[in-house]
């Protein structure tokens, strides 16, 4: 018998009748005869009700009550699954981070769990209960209710997953697995039946939504495989796990994009030690993310240094620029506040050339214009013009085949 750690999102617990499908899916891994501990999500739509409602009674809520209220959905969402395995004669208790002792720090709306207290879990699972705990809270060493920021019941999922030693984590949401980009801008893509940590870490934080980063971050380090399944179906999914244990390695796994992407360009920085330094000092100072960066000395007397910052910063990071500007006796910024991320991610980069020039040529063929250009060891990023994105992801799908892994052989490897 093994303890296997299942959550479900908001879009699988969303109405009553899916509460009902989600607690037959959790009686039948009882039946099978593992423990179960259940996480779950607040009812899609709830979360954003309850900022809504903060809000319209001021437009920057007290974090400490922001979190007590935003909190409240995740406990309608345990105990109704409670009360419907209950009415099915499937004892279960449900707990929120409070009761289970989930500590925190004290960075409200997007605090990091700092321990996990298991002694309540494991009793009610020796008693012979199925235990649900609410998803994205916790509480700080004062007593106060912490919430862990958006995505943050897979990391509660996760957390207590490796605090307990569960078998595997199950993420289910309303999606079959990991595909190789977005399968709504692309009907093309396909399921892949294994991604490793470090590719999933990537693709989260370039843009895919499937996974929230910091609980593919937790995995990693406890060693603890994570498995992405589909509330609504059978199927086996994707496995999240290391490196070495993946048994059909690919050269690419997947195209991440954002399009929430901002590009500010400021020419004619003096060329002078120290510079770079104190222009992104500036832009930390106004509490502005820098995403990608790239600087190029014009002359020994010049620098020009271009960056990306998430679209909602643009006017506030354009400001700062312009400051620097001034200040720096540059040219004023040039931006673009409507360009993209695409990303390519594949663990084989490390050992084969040419990736690069695939996807460059694969995008100069479609007649898209690179505007920046990142790489790490098994990610390449470029900026291009937003209204070019659906296009360009198509191209470098193609271009690596990865819309043609077959079906019947993807399905038979997953079995």
């Amino acid at each position: 018998m093994a303890l296997i750690v299942q959550k479900f999102g908001g879009s699988s617990v969303g109405t009553i009748e899916r509460i009902h499908h989600v607690a037959s899916k959790v009686m039948h891994t009882r039946q099978e005869g593992h423990e179960v501990v259940v996480v779950v999500s607040a009812m899609q739509g709830e979360t954003d009700r309850l900022i809504q409602l903060a809000q319209s009674l001021t437009p920057e809520p007290h974090p400490r009550e922001y979190d007590i209220l935003v909190s409240t959905g995740e406990q309608v969402s345990m105990a109704l699954l409670a009360m419907a395995l209950n009415a099915q004669n499937i004892p279960a208790r449900s707990f929120t981070g409070h009761q289970i002792g989930i500590l925190t720090d004290s960075s409200h709306t997007k605090a990091r769990i700092l321990n996990v207290k298991t002694e309540t879990i494991k009793k009610s699972l020796a008693d012979g209960f199925i235990v649900i705990v609410a998803g994205f809270q916790g509480i700080n060493e004062h007593g106060d209710i912490t919430t862990l920021g958006r995505g943050g019941s897979d990391t509660t999922a996760v957390a207590l997953a490796a605090a307990l030693k569960a078998e595997e984590c199950q993420i289910y949401t309303d999606v079959e697995g990991v595909y190789t980009t977005d399968p709504r801008m692309l009907p093309e893509a396909r399921l892949l039946p294994q991604i490793s940590f470090e590719e999933m870490l990537e693709m989260s934080s370039l843009g895919a939504k499937v996974l929230q980063m910091r609980s593919v971050e937790l995995a990693s380090k406890h060693n603890l495989p994570i498995r992405v399944r589909s509330t609504f179906s059978d199927n086996p999914g994707t496995l999240v796990t290391f490196e070495e244990k993946i048994m059909q390695k690919r050269l690419v796994s997947g195209i991440a994009f954002s399009r929430e992407e901002a590009l500010i360009a400021l020419t004619g920085v003096p060329n002078q030690a120290g510079v770079e330094g104190h222009i992104l000092s500036k832009i930390s100072d106004a509490s502005i993310e820098i995403d990608m960066i790239a600087q190029n000395a014009t002359d020994k007397e010049a620098t020009d240094f271009t960056f990306t910052v998430s679209r909602k910063d643009y006017p506030k990071a354009l400001a700062t620029v312009q400051e620097l500007a001034d200040e720096l006796g540059a040219v004023s910024p040039r931006c673009n506040p409507k360009v993209a991320k695409l990303s390519l991610v594949g663990i084989g980069m490390r050992s084969h050339a040419g990736v690069a020039s695939n996807m460059f040529r694969a995008l100069g063929n479609a007649g898209i214009n690179i505007q920046m250009i990142t790489t790490s060891e098994i990610k390449i990023s470029v900026v291009i013009d937003e209204d070019s994105l659906d296009r360009g992801v198509r191209a470098v799908h193609e271009a690596f085949e990865l819309d043609k892994l077959p079906l019947e052989k993807q399905q038979a490897f997953m079995e």
